[in-house]
């Protein structure tokens, strides 16, 4: 199983090395983290690749999800970034491949919800929220692209969690403590404040562990819109 999943992330890789053909340790170790989630999307089909970024902007997070012609970009900003495992800081030692792959699973979530032309959409039933006492055509836009991104984020929060309940129901309270941990520490309100739906998963056991994860983050996705809408 263990040479499977090897081969896997070295078919992903293949291209995301950098000009002499190697990947540093850091960048080895995330995606060997992540690859029970590529194997998994990989038996999906999910058109992914990866992307290694040689030189990460300012701000650029580990892990990031970009769509290009129909495929979704897996972007590691891991190589000279001084902030690449920050998010993974006062966790202990041999619980950060487990978040690792989390994280993983997270970015997994977008890419499923872009393959299925359902970026940004709200499910059958939810109409999106007026604002009647703004009249800033600019304001407005900017409002509605925070709540997009924000129940973007929350999908792929449950999809992580589902995730891990599927194959690490020992470490769930762990992870689900460290989810919490870091969308508290962000603005509230904020695009990415999915603590809604957080909250509905506090133990694993909302989740079918046999089900798709996928279908368990909608399912739970759609009950917190209701209460963030």
């Amino acid at each position: 199983m263990l040479k499977h999943i090897f081969i896997v992330l070295l078919c992903f890789v293949a291209n995301a090395a950098n000009a002499d053909g190697r990947l540093t340790a850091l960048e080895t170790r995330w995606l060997k983290a992540a690859a029970p989630v590529l194997a998994y999307s990989k038996a999906l089909k999910l058109p992914i690749d990866i992307t290694v970024q040689p030189r990460p902007r300012p701000g650029d997070v580990p892990l990031a999800m970009g769509f290009d012609g129909g495929r979704c970009k897996l972007v590691l900003s891991l190589r000279e970034n001084p902030d690449a495992e920050a998010v993974l800081k006062g966790t202990p030692e041999d619980d950060r491949a487990m978040l690792i792959e989390a994280m993983a699973a997270h970015e997994i979530g977008h890419c499923w919800r872009y393959v299925q032309n359902a970026w940004h959409a709200l499910p059958a039933g939810f109409v999106e929220p007026k604002d009647e006492q703004v009249d800033d055509a600019a304001l407005l836009a900017a409002r509605k692209a925070l709540r997009e991104t924000r129940r973007e984020e929350g999908f792929a929060d449950l999809v992580a969690l589902a995730w891990t309940q599927r194959n690490h129901p020992q470490h769930y309270a762990r992870v689900h403590a460290w989810f919490a941990s870091v969308r508290a520490g962000g603005r509230a309100g904020g695009p990415h404040d999915t603590r809604a739906w957080i909250g509905l998963a506090q133990a694993g056991a909302v989740f079918d562990p046999l089900a798709v994860p996928f279908e368990e983050a909608a399912r739970l996705w759609r009950a917190g819109l209701q209460g963030t809408e």
